[in-house]
């Protein structure tokens, strides 16, 4: 009984797992057959439409909104433009702000050098040398060239000057006739290195056509109105200003007014020792050189005699200056001290700013300075006064004639020609000692 129950049973389960894999087989066929059927009627995929239309939607949208921005296009961009000039600007002012501050520290650094080269050079020394052997520094160190401060006049000094050195003068259409004495003296000396800065355009044409070196600065409202219009001491001022270029870029400077004779080269007889090497105002040895002055006051009794020193003035308008700090540190303080103090002479300004000494809170300027031989350049009081009295001093030849002392220039520039220049031994004679000639040529 138990063994035809158990066949029995096995022969259900047998019959039930063949039902059963015989429906897992129906089922795959249907699913294969609907697979062959959806590929040949959708070969494309059943979901592309949908894709389509959600890409589509969005591509409308897009070109709605591009539409709608194109309106605005014109004013963004005159916004953006007129914010892209705002910009520029800006970024002009800033650019000068910063060349203006390099420029400054580079001359701070240059004067640090200065200062350490000093100490260096004392430094060397540790004790004093024996008695009348001993000597403090007198020549300054030239500053390190600098031709980013204006390439343009670089590139004009290259041409013009001599070992890096050149006369220059500074003037306006209203010293024409006497600008061209001065030049033809140079050329008559033969002296190659001089230049004209010009102060408008008339005298740039003027030197143009007489083959004389000049340049014109570049656009100045406060320069180029004293160009226009000003006189000689309203022309002498501009030159501290101008002549602070020369410097930077490294060139020795020999500064002339025009109312000056050439009658040798000058570069021939400088020293070149000291910041500032100028002629002098004096008339004899004791004026240009200094003197112990003694000023009596009755009042102070046994006291009543004080000694004081005394030099006459250095003249501003012939004068040689090294690039060096303390000889731009001069024209920065002259300058200055001139914009600011309208009714200073400018030849005054350069006296005080290199004699006074430092005292309470004022600190004096540290420059050296040499006094040019009065009788090699020679003021017009010396000439007319005394050399052309003195049959001994009318044979010497002096290097220039500055007529500074005379109102009655150019007559006096042209009888300083006849006289040095074409031998007319009497040509001095007309004019008097003074100015109170009739006729006064005021310049």
């Amino acid at each position: 009984m138990n063994v035809r129950r158990d066949g029995a049973l096995m022969r259900n389960s047998s019959q039930g797992s063949i039902f059963c894999k015989s429906k897992v087989g129906t089922a795959i066929s249907i699913g294969v057959l609907l697979g062959f059927v959806f590929a040949f009627l959708f070969p494309a995929g059943i979901f592309k439409s949908s894709a389509l239309s959600v890409r589509d939607s969005r591509s409308v949208k897009f070109i709605t909104q591009a539409d709608s921005n194109s309106c605005d296009s014109s004013e963004r961009i005159d916004m953006l433009k007129s914010e892209f000039i705002s910009a520029s600007e800006k970024n002009a002012q800033l650019e000068k702000q910063i060349r203006e501050l390099t420029e400054k520290l580079k001359l701070a650094e240059q004067g640090k050098d200065h200062a350490q080269k000093q100490v260096l050079a004392l430094g060397k020394q540790s004790k004093a040398g024996p008695f009348g052997t001993v000597k403090a520094v007198r020549t300054n160190p030239p500053v390190i060239p600098d031709q980013s401060v204006n390439l343009r006049l670089a590139n004009i000094l290259e041409k013009v000057a001599v070992n890096r050195e050149l006369i220059v003068a500074v003037a306006n259409s209203n010293v024409k006739v006497m600008l061209e004495l001065w030049f033809t003296t140079i050329k008559k000396a033969g002296i190659p290195n001089y230049l004209v800065v010009a102060l408008d355009d008339e005298i740039v044409q003027f030197c143009k056509k007489n083959d004389v070196p000049v340049y014109k600065r570049d656009p100045d409202e406060k320069v180029d109105s004293i160009g226009r219009t000003g006189g000689n001491h309203a022309v002498s001022g501009t030159k501290f200003s101008i002549l602070r270029e020369f410097l930077q870029l490294g060139y020795g400077v020999l500064l002339s007014d025009v109312d000056i004779v050439y009658l040798q080269n000058p570069f021939d007889h400088l020293y070149r020792d000291s910041d500032v090497e100028s002629m002098t105002d004096g008339h004899d040895n004791a004026t240009a050189y200094g003197y112990n002055h003694v000023f009596e006051e009755p009042s102070m009794g046994w006291a009543r005699f004080a000694h004081t020193m005394r030099i006459w003035v250095y003249n501003s308008g012939f004068f040689y200056i090294r690039p060096t700090i303390p000889a731009i540190e001069l024209l920065d303080r002259v300058a200055k001290r001139l914009s600011q103090e309208r009714n200073s002479w400018d030849q005054a300004v350069f006296n005080e700013e290199l004699f006074f000494p430092s005292h309470s809170n004022y600190e004096g300027l540290y420059a050296s300075r040499r006094t040019m031989d009065f009788y090699l350049f020679m003021n017009s009081k010396v000439l007319f006064k005394t050399v052309r009295k003195d049959d001994n001093l009318k044979k010497l030849k002096p290097v220039i004639v500055h007529v500074n002392y005379h109102p009655d220039k150019f007559p006096r520039m042209k009888a300083v020609v006849d006289f040095y220049v074409n031998g007319k031994q009497d040509a001095l004679n007309p004019f008097p000692d003074g100015s109170d000639w009739v006729t006064r040529l005021a310049y």
